[in-house]
């Protein structure tokens, strides 16, 4: 089989080319794969979830009748140990689950130290 001069050089370039567009366009070109937008849209619908039930959260908070011995006792836990203390309340908890979210126990914990009353 003879192959003609010429398609050498555009085999070379079609193949180069093929790589610097998939490099470019998976680094700078914003493309994702399957894997990676699946993760991506996890991600972002727990941390949409979470957002939507930090009222709920507050709001067992200030329902709570033993709510100022509960803060009480978070705001003396470590800084690192308040998570822990506030899923301890059971306000933390989705309604319909029998345990605490951790995500749920760190946005609600956020809020509760803007609200001081």
């Amino acid at each position: 089989m003879n192959i003609p001069e010429w398609l050498k050089p555009v085999t070379l370039g079609i193949v180069i080319g093929a790589v610097a567009v998939s490099t470019l366009g998976f680094s700078w070109g914003g493309w994702l794969t399957g894997g990676n937008a699946t993760q991506m849209a996890n991600r972002l619908s727990q941390d949409k979830v979470i957002a939507a039930l930090v009222p709920v959260c507050v709001n067992l908070s200030r329902t709570d009748a033993e709510r100022a011995t509960k803060l009480a006792k978070i705001r003396k836990t470590s800084a690192y140990q308040r998570r822990n203390a506030l899923m301890e309340t059971g306000w933390a908890t989705v309604p319909g689950s029998d345990s605490s979210d951790r995500d749920l126990a760190q946005a609600c914990l956020a809020a509760l130290e803007l609200d001081k009353s």
